[in-house]
């Protein structure tokens, strides 16, 4: 037969109970300071990332147009101006065009430009744009794109990349991945 313990351990439940409330009331802390934080963020720190210039020589380059004339980016200084990095075989790239081709439609009267510039070969550039013509310019910027769209801040080198520019030249957004109307609402009103 085996004697009493005389020193008893607490019962297994009860350690348990005891872990488990000092888990919850620590994972309530941390919340409570991730929402605190969270707050304060808001509050303090403007949305977006604040006005920079673009990379040095950005307002210098030109590109050939599908119709075989040439786009320079400086014809565009002293206007809002988003600037749309995109290729025919990027998907969220073709989805978001006729949203930004309605943006410029709706506020080019208002001073807006937009300017397309291809990641891609002319050949499927033109092609693609027979099938869905664009209203605002379309540059052939093919791997030159990708390197100025870089020196803007993408620096993944993803798309679709959008890039809005104030009056002054400056950057006033960045946007990697697909616009959406909310994004075109917010914009119009940084100019």
């Amino acid at each position: 037969m085996n004697a009493p313990n005389p020193n008893p351990s607490p019962p297994q439940a009860a350690l348990s109970d005891t872990r488990r409330r000092l888990l919850l009331g620590g994972t309530a802390v941390a919340a409570g300071l991730a929402g605190g934080s969270a707050a304060w963020w808001r509050l303090h720190v403007p949305d977006g990332p604040p006005p920079s210039a673009p990379t040095q020589g950005f307002w210098d380059h030109r590109f050939d147009t599908p119709d075989g004339s040439t786009v320079a980016i400086r014809s565009f200084q002293g206007q809002p101006l988003l600037v749309n990095f995109w290729a025919t075989w990027c998907t969220p790239c073709v989805e978001e065009l006729p949203l930004i081709n309605n943006f410029y439609r709706e506020n080019k009267a208002n001073g807006w430009q937009v300017l397309g510039l291809a990641i891609d070969k002319p050949a499927p550039v033109r092609a693609f744009l027979q099938k869905m013509p664009l209203d605002f310019p379309i540059g052939l910027a093919g791997l030159t794109g990708a390197e100025l769209s870089r020196g803007l801040g993408n620096l993944v080198g993803g798309l679709p990349f959008s890039v809005v520019l104030g009056r002054d030249g400056m950057v006033l957004q960045r946007k990697m991945g697909r616009i959406t109307p909310d994004d075109l609402s917010n914009w119009l009103r940084l100019k």
